[in-house]
């Protein structure tokens, strides 16, 4: 097994890429802490796990609060014993307008990409010390590769999410700790129906949909399982060697 005798902690684990994360990592021999703020989609993925011979906990937290990004390490480690993995996939779509938004919108936009990702990760590096490394996951975007005309604020958090990463792993090296991000492009999940809908704009979300569908080389939408391949290997031990990787799962979107 791929991650076997590992500790990972995994935020927005409830639904999409972070559900089908958790339960992929702990079929591959993990202990894995789940985190949501939704406590019926956490206490369901959570129940398959155990269902399946496997160990979970299941942390329910609000990731815009600051202590909350820091106890979920905490709660980790007390259960577990330490922190190996950790993977950083909470994010919010953000809002489409720059003109006339509202601070406290602007607020949990960068809270939930950035500030959450800053706070969990300060709280997980003297963890991953103290077991003689380990590996660190972003949820980047292919917005944090090239501009998103849908929400230049996502872009703003997730280029930030990039560069955080791209300066960690350098910072990091010396304690054996690889730091990665992984950047999906049109993923089949809810918040992407979301992001394409645009709610603040009304816009349709079908046709939006459906035109970067015909810009996707591949000409479809990705599924979850399919970033969670690409999180795994740069999670595990066979990602040695990588560090400081902004990785594309978007079906080539970006090439073009």
């Amino acid at each position: 097994m791929r991650l076997e005798n590992k500790i990972a902690l995994v935020t927005a684990a409830a639904s999409g890429m972070g559900r089908a994360g958790v339960i992929r990592f702990a079929a591959e021999g993990a202990k894995v802490a789940a985190v949501d703020i939704d406590k019926n989609g956490l206490d369901s993925v959570v129940q398959e796990i155990t269902d399946a011979g496997h160990e979970a906990i299941g942390i329910c937290a609000d990731l815009s609060d600051d202590e909350a990004c820091a106890s979920i390490v905490g709660e980790t480690v007390g259960q577990f014993g330490g922190i190996d993995l950790l993977w950083n996939h909470v994010g919010h779509p953000g809002f489409s307008r720059v003109e006339g938004i509202a601070l406290e919108d602007y607020a949990i936009t960068m809270d939930l990409n950035l500030r959450s990702v800053f706070v969990t990760t300060g709280a997980a590096i003297p963890e991953m010390k103290t077991r003689g490394g380990g590996s660190i996951l972003f949820t980047s975007s292919i917005a944090g590769l090239i501009g998103s005309p849908f929400s230049p604020l996502y872009s703003a958090a997730k280029w930030g999410v990039n560069g955080f990463m791209a300066s960690l792993a350098g910072r990091l090296a010396s304690d054996n700790i690889r730091v990665n991000s992984v950047c999906p492009g049109v993923i089949d999940t809810p918040m992407a129906k979301i992001f394409m809908a645009r709610p603040d704009q009304e816009t349709d979300g079908e046709a939006n949909l459906a035109m970067m569908k015909s810009l996707i080389p591949l000409k479809r939408i990705g599924q979850p399982e399919e970033v969670v391949n690409s999180a795994l290997f740069l999670l595990s031990d066979e990602a040695s060697y990588i560090t400081g990787v902004a990785l594309p799962v978007d079906g080539g979107f970006v090439s073009k």
